[in-house]
């Protein structure tokens, strides 16, 4: 079984969008969303695609049979930030595969049954997906360029683009450090010295809209700092830098 694990925090934009696509999936899965205190309509999205807190009802009743697979739903609460939220909702998942997936990402289709199809093979240990933005602006799908290129020398796997791995070596490897910036670059950095990531497409699709809020070449700016930063170590990037844009 997939576990999904999505950290939200204020996603009532994007989250009705993702879990639609997400519950057209087919294959044998969980979802756990895990809300870092959202003051939006987070909360009540999550509850009306049939999620259950867990701290009020047992995860039995949180399961729904369908004609050709079985999908479960529950929500848990975590102290905000992504590494925090992943770790949590980790905790609590029962899947051979995690795959953590961002509340503004959408999976291609197919991608829960290939992951199915992929448990038995225990050749695979890790991997992610291949990344592009919505919509047609040429600058973005730029951007989405030189990332996938990045991510294919490197295997160093970005959060928005659906990480799996598998539950034990997530264990092994002690989860996300602790940490409020580039949890994921972290986690990976200690992932590739044990295994080679799969890179599976078609790609993960990721709302552009902060990227559009916060202006395309501010944002491509960025994303070239973060690549700079992590292929030669520079010193840590300020806090500032990865301002909240929602």
């Amino acid at each position: 079984m997939i576990s999904v694990i999505m950290p939200a925090y204020n996603e009532e934009r994007a989250l009705p969008d993702t879990l639609r696509a997400l519950f057209t999936q087919q294959g044998d899965y969980e979802v756990v969303v895990v809300d870092g205190g959202s003051t939006d309509q987070t909360r009540a999205i999550v509850e009306s695609f049939g999620f259950i807190d867990s701290a009020s009802a047992s995860r039995r009743s949180a399961d729904i049979s369908r004609d050709t697979f079985h999908v479960s739903r529950f929500t848990f609460h975590a102290p905000k930030g992504r590494a925090s939220q992943m770790n949590a909702g980790a905790k609590e998942a029962r899947g051979e595969w995690l795959l953590f997936l961002h509340a503004d990402t959408v999976l291609p289709p197919g991608a829960i049954q290939r992951l199915n199809e992929m448990e038995a093979d225990q050749t695979i240990q890790a991997g992610g997906f291949m990344h592009q933005f919505s919509g047609d602006d040429w600058r973005l799908k730029l951007i989405s360029f030189l990332d996938n290129f990045r991510c294919i020398r490197s295997r160093i796997i970005y959060g928005d683009q659906a990480l799996f791995v598998r539950r034990a070596l997530f264990e092994q490897l002690g989860g996300f450090p602790n940490r409020l910036i580039l949890e994921d670059v972290a986690f990976c950095e200690s992932l590739i010295a044990v295994t080679t990531p799969l890179l599976l497409s078609p790609s993960v699709v990721t709302d552009a809209r902060k990227f559009l809020k916060m202006g395309v070449w501010r944002s491509f700016l960025r994303v070239l700092l973060i690549i700079l930063h992590v292929e030669f170590h520079l010193p840590v990037l300020p806090r500032a830098f990865f301002q909240d844009i929602r």
